[in-house]
């Protein structure tokens, strides 16, 4: 029987550059998934080390917090049936050269660094990720 979950799904600044907001709701409203929060703004520094802290210690980390404070997101609480696992596979692997055809970052993404779309991984890290964002 799924389980009714919610999720952590961004909309990351190339996304929200492209104008592709729009696109990334219709698929995940498409799919049956309800969005029950969302805001636009611009990540911080100390909110982006926070959110990306898993990775502190990989040599990239600097380039993820850079890169996600370079301009406005748009942060949402997707809800529905097994959402965590639903909506990465709505948003299609990483490396959007390793992402099916249909996901979002199969059709819409060209560069890992730059790949439209942040999702929770797992249901501990939604809530957390939620927290971060939502309060």
């Amino acid at each position: 029987m799924p389980e009714v979950q919610q999720t952590c799904i961004m909309v990351k600044p190339d996304g929200v550059r492209r104008g592709l907001i729009g696109e990334v709701i219709r698929r995940i409203e498409h799919r049956g998934y309800r969005i029950r929060e969302m805001k636009l703004f611009t990540v911080d520094p100390e909110l982006a080390r926070e959110h990306y802290a898993e990775h502190s210690e990989k040599p990239f980390f600097g380039e993820l917090v850079s890169f996600i404070t370079s301009g406005p997101v748009v942060a949402m609480m997707v809800e529905g049936d097994d959402a965590v696992a639903g909506m990465r596979q709505i948003m299609g692997a990483t490396d959007p050269r390793d992402a099916a055809p249909g996901s979002i970052r199969g059709d819409l993404a060209t560069l890992i660094t730059e790949n439209i779309v942040h999702g929770s991984d797992s249901v501990e890290s939604a809530e957390r990720e939620l927290k971060l964002f939502f309060g």
